[in-house]
């Protein structure tokens, strides 16, 4: 990384206009494009005293002559960050619209929301192709990333569109908002503490803005604290009314990546128990495709929740009391796991220049529920094949497919495993919310 003397520096400190031209120079070979409006350009706003950088707050120092100056440091720190970063432009996470926002939206503490800010330019332009030809060559910075050159549209039925971004962007973008979050919260504190220990002397003098000021980074540095299971066994609709809920969420870091700060609360649907807190990104990822209601297509994202990931994920979701306890996943996870695990060797393939790919896309859907285990069935197919052939590959009823994942669970992730099981019901809370009874056979207590 360069080290050449800039213009416009001065005890360590140098002006907007020069960070911005080292932010675009240290970071030319970063996966992540960058803006070269990162410290003079909207959202940015040098006089809130702070300027971010991905996930980093670089304070701002306000000159005796009244000129704005970061530290070079600080803006070498964030691009030694952002530069670490790999991104994977085929990995993608949906950023809107949605009809209910993220209620990470919701926080007013953050002046950044940035899917807010992203969602309100796009309508605002007419899309992400009208806006482009519109502004030809405009960076679209936030946090210093140009989100523009990786933005993602893909359209449903040829009328709905929806907009995506590679999942790296998203998590810098996360780890940006808490990280001026936090920011905001340590300048009040310290705003506080400094008015109860010395009162001003003269209340209605306004304070000297004149002289060299910097704020202190000891807020945006400190990093969430470790999940360790605080909110095991508690009931969704019960925690997500409790008052002081998401500050207290975002004071964790994702209990899945555990790098990320979490912004969600995630639960299981079918048996209403919070799991642990995650961030954006991994809510997303673990979100079943749902085609319907009772049929989801398998993605590639799958190959990380049952493959490379697979320990991290079954624990995740194993949090849940009533998935522990029946040795299972959630209907919509567990027919994603028959189509992608347990019929894997029924999958047929096709040629390809670089040898046989597996052929279209798989597809599972069901009938019944998991209420009703003994009439529920799965059925896995293959969409888009090129041949057109290779429709329906297997029928799964829905106890077997519980019968199946249970071995597997075993060889995949056998601490998991070993606190699984009917036997397993010491820490179930008093009151859980029950699962609905299949009277049409016997031996079926246990779902």
């Amino acid at each position: 990384m360069s080290e050449r003397a800039l213009p416009g520096r001065m005890d360590g400190l140098i002006t907007l206009s020069a960070a911005d031209a080292l932010w675009v120079e240290v970071t030319a070979d970063s996966a992540v494009p960058t803006a070269s409006g990162a410290f003079t350009r909207s959202p940015a706003h040098a006089r809130v005293g702070y300027v971010l950088l991905g996930g980093h707050v670089v304070p701002t120092v306000r000159s005796s002559g009244g000129q704005w100056s970061v530290p070079e440091a600080e803006v070498r720190r964030a691009a030694a960050e952002l530069n670490a970063v790999g991104m994977d432009r085929r990995d993608l996470v949906r950023i809107g619209p949605f009809r209910a926002a993220p209620g990470q939206e919701h926080d007013q503490e953050t002046p950044l929301r940035w899917r807010r800010r992203i969602t309100g330019e796009l309508r605002e332009l007419g899309g992400p192709e009208r806006a482009a030809r519109r502004e030809v060559g405009r960076p679209y910075h936030l946090a210093g990333i140009d989100w523009r050159q990786v933005l993602v549209e893909r359209t449903r039925d040829g009328t709905h569109p929806t907009w995506w971004l590679p999942r790296a962007v998203v998590r810098l973008l996360d780890a940006a908002e808490h990280a001026e979050t936090r920011w905001a919260h340590a300048a009040r504190t310290r705003r506080a503490g400094t008015a109860a220990i010395k009162p001003p002397s003269h209340p209605r003098q306004a304070p000297d803005s004149g002289g060299p000021r910097t704020t202190s980074t000891e807020g945006s540095t400190a990093s969430p604290r470790p999940y360790h299971a605080e909110l095991d066994g508690q009931l969704y609709s019960v925690l997500s009314r409790k008052p002081g809920t998401p500050r207290r969420v975002a004071g964790w870091a994702c209990a899945v990546c555990r790098t990320a700060p979490a912004t969600v609360l995630d639960h299981c649907h079918e048996h209403g128990y919070v799991r642990a807190p995650v961030c954006q990104s991994c809510n997303t990822q673990e979100r079943p495709d749902h085609l319907y209601s009772n049929d989801i297509r398998v993605a590639n994202r799958y190959t990380r929740l049952f493959d490379t990931g697979a320990d991290d994920w079954l624990r995740h979701w194993h949090r849940c009391p009533g998935c522990r306890a029946r040795t299972t996943l959630p209907l919509p996870h567990l027919a994603a796991w028959t189509a992608h695990i347990a019929c894997r060797s029924l999958r047929p393939t096709h040629r390809a220049p670089r040898g046989r790919q597996p052929c279209g896309v798989l597809r599972v859907s069901w009938t019944g529920s998991q209420n009703a285990p003994r009439s529920c069935l799965l059925t896995v197919a293959v969409d888009f094949c090129p041949s057109g052939e290779h429709r329906v590959l297997a029928r799964v009823p829905y106890r077997e497919a519980a019968e199946r994942f249970r071995p597997w669970l075993a060889e995949t992730a056998p601490a998991v495993a070993a606190a699984a099981g009917p036997d397993r019901l010491d820490d179930l809370p008093a009151q859980f919310r029950p699962v609905i009874a299949d009277t049409s056979g016997e031996g079926l207590a246990l779902f």
